[in-house]
Parts: C-alpha cells; structure tokens; sequence
C-alpha cells in the first residue's frame, strides 16, 4: 500500500479556495493533467464524476471514476476510487483546508493507495510518481486559483 501527504499555500481565503476547488467542474482548467471531468451524479454533499487524462505522447489516455464526499462544515473532502484503467485497486484522497492569514489558505493533500497485482511497477515507484503528480499539480492549482481570485477581487474592487 502507498501513501503520502503534501501540503501548499494558497494566497486566497479558506471559503474561496474551498468553494473554488471542491467544485470538481473545474478541475480540467484547475489541473493541467485532466482534458475532461463528466459528472455522472451528485447529491448535497456527494459527487461521482469521471477525469479522463490529456492523451499522452503515445496518444493513451486514462480515466477513473471516483465518489467524492464533502464536508462544508470541517472543509473536508474524500474521494475513493470505483473503478480505473489504470492500475490502481485501491486509491482513497483527502483534501482538507486550514487558514493561516486572513487570504491565506493551506490546503493538504493526502492520497493512500494499492496497485493491482498486474501493476507494471512497484509500489515505491508507484509513491514517488503520486508524490512528484501531486507537487506539480498543486503547484498548478495554486497559481490558477491565486490567478483567479485576484481577478475576481479586481473586478470586485472596479
């Protein structure tokens, strides 16, 4: 079984960054990994939705689909896994959210997960390729919600 835990800082409030990232419609301009997110239901505080991958250099392309449930109240979310061309057995995702400053939030992901006997490769290299995802797509998330809020705060302020 695989694990880890990143953290980012966010220059945006806890309410924008939640709203903003819980929102899994916007995940193919929030990520730069995702070309497609199809909802197929959602509830108050559940959603189950498809990411499909951009293609890779040799034209594949993946999806999963997930559940993902979350908790306004505790600025929680946790996704599990129900099925995957890639893989992955298992794979189970929490996001929480904590403000640091009045516009600052931390947002820390952590991802737990079990490859299929099949995998091609091993569980260690299966920690270190979610771990570097994860960093980069944080890195990602980051600059686009910052980009975003402060434009909304902008038009806001004019």
């Amino acid at each position: 079984m695989g694990y880890i835990r990143n953290a980012i800082v966010i220059a945006a409030p806890l309410d924008d960054v939640f709203r903003l990232t819980s929102n899994v419609r916007t995940w193919p301009t929030l990520f730069c990994e995702y070309e497609s997110c199809t909802v197929l239901d959602e509830g108050p505080d559940t959603v189950t939705f498809r990411l499909t991958t951009h293609p890779d250099e040799q034209g594949k392309q993946c999806s999963r689909e997930m559940v993902r449930h979350i908790s306004q109240e505790r600025r929680l979310t946790v996704a599990e896994l129900l099925s995957s061309d890639e893989p992955l057995a298992r794979l189970v995702v929490r996001w929480w959210y904590d403000p640091i400053e009045e516009h600052s939030t931390v947002m820390t992901w952590e991802q737990e997960f079990s490859l299929q006997e099949c995998a091609p490769i091993s569980d260690e290299k299966a920690v270190n390729y979610f771990s570097e995802q994860a960093k980069q797509q944080q890195a990602v998330m980051k600059e686009r919600v910052e980009r975003l809020w402060t434009s909304a705060v902008q038009e806001r302020l004019f």
